[in-house]
């Protein structure tokens, strides 16, 4: 083979694997778009740092510590964060999207615009979290926590939430279309125009919640409270209208 020939390919070879996508460095430090892709790092301390724009797909994060982080725009998709801690971290735009985060902690986390669908999310705290227009969409959230929890245009549609806890939180315009919510917990939640068509309510708990112009078409609501709930112009599951003056009965 010429000289001429074999460098020819040698640059061919050198420009094809500096084209490339960056391959994950797992011992770099926590910085800015760093890529973690596919790293372990189990119990890792990671409190208060800039993390925005990182790169952490299906990486391994369980018993870590995030609290107070930056992970802005952070790529978290298939990761395992088994009771992780996200206390206080600011998450918006970030993606959560089929991660196994089971008994992760999210407390005062902001994840507004954030994608969680399919989400293993099992006993996961989201107390005090701020998520409006977050995507829950076919997430598992059984017995999960949003106490006083900000969830505006939030979806849930298709979710598990059996059990779960929205005590006093804020879901007005969020849609939860044919979602599990036997058992759920939404006492003095503020619930106005939000959309569970279809879903399963059965034994739901909506004492004292706002529901005004709230649709439950077609949802089963057996055994489900309402006392003192607000359910002016809300749409009944059998399509009903009930009246503006109506609270704890639809008339």
């Amino acid at each position: 083979m010429s000289k001429t020939l074999a460098k020819g390919l040698f640059l061919m070879l050198f420009s094809f694997i500096g084209s490339g996508p960056a391959l994950s460095a797992c011992d770099d430090e926590a910085k800015p778009q760093v890529n973690w892709a596919s790293c372990d790092h189990t119990g890792k301390d990671l409190k208060n740092k800039d993390l925005s724009n990182a790169v952490m797909n299906g990486a391994i994060f369980d018993n870590a510590d995030f609290s107070g982080a930056i992970l802005e725009n952070a790529d978290f998709n298939f990761a395992s964060l088994e009771n992780t801690r996200f206390d206080g971290a600011r998450m918006p735009n970030t993606r959560l999207v089929s991660v196994k985060a089971q008994g992760a902690s999210f407390k005062n986390a902001v994840l507004d615009n954030s994608r969680l669908s399919r989400a293993l999310l099992k006993n996961t705290n989201f107390t005090g979290v701020r998520a409006d227009n977050a995507n829950f969409y076919d997430a598992e959230l059984e017995s999960a926590l949003f106490t006083g929890a900000r969830l505006n245009n939030a979806n849930f549609e298709r979710s598990n939430l059996t059990g779960a806890n929205f005590n006093q939180s804020i879901l007005s315009k969020s849609v939860f279309r044919s979602a599990r919510l036997h058992k759920t917990n939404f006492k003095g939640a503020d619930m106005s125009k939000a959309i569970l068509d279809e879903s399963d309510c059965r034994g739901a708990d909506f004492t004292e919640a706002n529901l005004t112009k709230a649709s439950f078409r077609e949802a089963e609501i057996e055994e489900s409270l309402f006392t003192g709930a607000i359910l002016k112009d809300t749409t009944w599951s059998n399509y009903k209208r009930c009246r503006a003056s109506s609270i704890g009965t639809c008339k």
